[in-house]
């Protein structure tokens, strides 16, 4: 063999070794070959849920702090279509009477969603608490009084209680007007006008509160009292001794957020942005608003299907709610999973309605999570104004202004901040990759 062709050999044979070290180097290379492998997300609805939107209290102006004759007090509160404003205050001049509207409480809308306003003292009704034996009621009342020997149910006065002692219908004897005051915001005001009548009697301080009603049904309908029971978390204390503040606590203990999340989206992709949203821009007419507004996520999810980048695309109901239900009582919150395959680089990107709300939605920030993150991601979300409805106590939200018109608006993607104008938010959605 010549000297030339031992060259071209060995030089042939040199590059075929190089050509498959790189080869074998590239295919250990994670960055050159892309190796499919799965990941299972699960979204969970972790609320502790409160059935009650709102409670406070309310009481006179003087010294005592007791609502006399001719005299005036104001409730102001949040409230949706379908929920009920209850509040309870002691017949002062009496052993154990006390005011409260009739359960679940005074209506506040119309059957076509409209705020109801004007005089709705029919609503009120005089109550026996059953824990003393009545006296003739007057300033005289001796208080406490004597003790009954077991403890009566509550039952409702209608024109003379046990012991034979008579009243007037308590709407005589006290006014409830309610105004309303835009954004579902109403104003209860309570008139004691039982002056010069055979039950002149001063009005204790008392409490109040709204509940939920998701999907129209009330969650607390008796949050104060129970008709045909006896009575229970400081409502003794009331109708005896014009203290409110046992039931206070108890009420305070029962309020703050309740929410379902809508069904969920979830976005696999490869990109340098979140593919559906970015703060400080409009919404952009492809399905958010939608899902924002109304928890409808399969618009924005057909749009996506189409977009460059984008791998798959999901919306994850619950099987037997379709909604992520909060946890209730001792009942588990909603959760739903779904397998994903993934590549290095992929991201992923969600976003769930704050259910009662006008238009917040849950949604990973900047450009969503890595896809080949594990455990724990719920610190990648937050909570979003899609900017295209007006704001409103979150639970206590409309659709429709007074004139039928939609709360509509055009502002900028923006972060809910927490503690927002309406409430301090807990952790609500949790995120984990496994």
């Amino acid at each position: 063999m010549s000297t030339i062709k031992k060259i071209r050999k060995t030089a042939s044979y040199a590059f075929l070794c190089a050509g498959s070290i790189a080869l074998l180097a590239s295919c250990n290379n994670d960055d050159m070959i892309a190796e499919t492998r799965t990941n299972t997300i699960t979204i969970e609805n972790v609320l502790d849920a409160k059935p009650l939107v709102e409670s406070g209290t309310f009481m006179g102006k003087g010294t005592p702090p007791v609502i006399f004759p001719g005299q005036s007090i104001s409730i102001e509160f949040y409230a949706a279509a379908g929920q009920a404003l209850s509040f309870a205050t002691m017949y002062g001049w009496s052993n154990d009477l006390f005011f409260a509207p009739e359960n679940p409480g005074i209506n506040l809308y119309s059957s076509d969603g409209t705020p109801l306003t004007g005089d709705v003292s029919t609503q009120i009704k005089l109550w026996d608490n059953g824990t003393r034996i009545n006296q003739s009621p007057g300033m005289q009342v001796t208080h406490p009084g004597a003790a009954e020997l077991a403890p009566n149910n509550i039952s409702e006065i209608n024109g003379k209680d046990a012991q034979g002692n008579s009243y007037l219908p308590a709407s005589q004897l006290m006014k409830a007007t309610l105004a309303y005051q835009g954004d579902s915001r109403f104003k209860l005001t309570i008139e004691n006008k039982s002056g010069g009548t055979p039950n002149e009697t001063p009005f204790s301080p008392g409490v109040w509160t709204v509940s939920y009603a998701p999907g129209g049904d009330i969650l607390d309908k008796m949050p104060i009292y129970t008709k045909g029971q006896h009575a229970a978390n400081g409502l003794t204390n009331i109708a005896e001794m014009g203290d409110n503040t046992v039931m206070d606590r108890y009420l305070h203990g029962m309020t703050g957020i309740f929410t379902p999340l809508s069904p969920v989206l979830v976005v696999v992709y490869k990109g340098d942005e979140n593919p559906f949203y970015k703060t400080g821009e409009k919404d952009r007419s492809e399905g958010l608003s939608n899902l924002a507004q109304t928890g409808n996520a399969d618009i924005l999810a057909s749009k996506l299907a189409t977009k460059p980048g984008v791998k798959k695309v999901y919306v994850l109901k619950q099987s037997t709610s379709t909604v992520l239900l909060p946890r209730i009582g001792n009942a588990e919150g909603g959760k739903v999973m779904q397998q994903l395959d993934i590549e290095k680089g992929d991201r992923i990107a969600i976003a769930t309605m704050y259910g009662l709300s006008n238009d917040w939605f849950y949604a990973t920030k900047g450009n969503g999570i890595d896809a080949t993150r594990k455990g724990d991601v719920s610190d990648e979300l937050s909570l979003y104004d899609n900017g295209t409805k007006k704001d409103q106590y979150p639970g206590a939200n409309i659709r429709i202004d007074l004139s039928g018109m939609p709360l509509g608006e055009s502002e900028p993607i923006q972060e809910v901040p927490n503690p927002n104008v309406f409430s301090t938010l807990p952790q609500i959605v949790k995120v984990t990759l496994n």
